[in-house]
């Protein structure tokens, strides 16, 4: 999963998110920033019941946060929606290859088009994948509406 840092970045650049089932998201800036939340139908929970874990069942759970609009969350976008994306924004450019590399200690998401080869690496796939959307998020900006909406 990518960080909230690159997600808070990606939404900044413009990558707009319609909610749906079984995505993750965070909400920055309330004393929660390393909790993350799922959309679901229903609110699961492990506890301890007699000193043991028992996975609970929660139709309707009532909480401190009554609602949020989606201006203050922030979408964590799972590795195959980044994928995706980059694959979407890829595909307006003829002659084009990316592929993902993955050694011991690092996954490198390697991208060339117009000719030219880049190389954005990190400690996992997501966060690559996530690197290399941010920069044609940036280089592009000019060929890509500001309010891209992919899910």
């Amino acid at each position: 999963m990518i960080s909230l840092e690159t997600a808070v970045r990606l939404k900044q650049a413009g990558l707009q998110w319609i909610p749906a089932k079984f995505d993750f998201f965070a909400l920055p800036d309330r004393d929660m920033d390393t909790l993350v939340f799922v959309i679901s139908d229903m609110s699961i929970n492990v506890e301890l019941f007699a000193g043991n874990p028992v996975v609970t069942f929660n139709g309707a759970p009532e909480w401190a946060l009554d609602y949020v609009t989606i201006r203050e969350v922030v979408w964590l976008p799972r590795e195959e929606q980044l994928r995706t994306m980059l694959e979407d924004r890829l595909s307006y450019y003829s002659d084009v290859r990316y592929q993902l590399v993955i050694t011991l200690n690092i996954y490198v998401c390697e991208l060339e088009y117009n000719g030219v080869q880049h190389s954005f690496g990190a400690a996992d796939a997501s966060e690559a994948y996530a690197k290399a959307l941010l920069y044609l998020m940036a280089t592009d900006h000019d060929k890509f509406p500001r309010d891209e909406r992919i899910n």
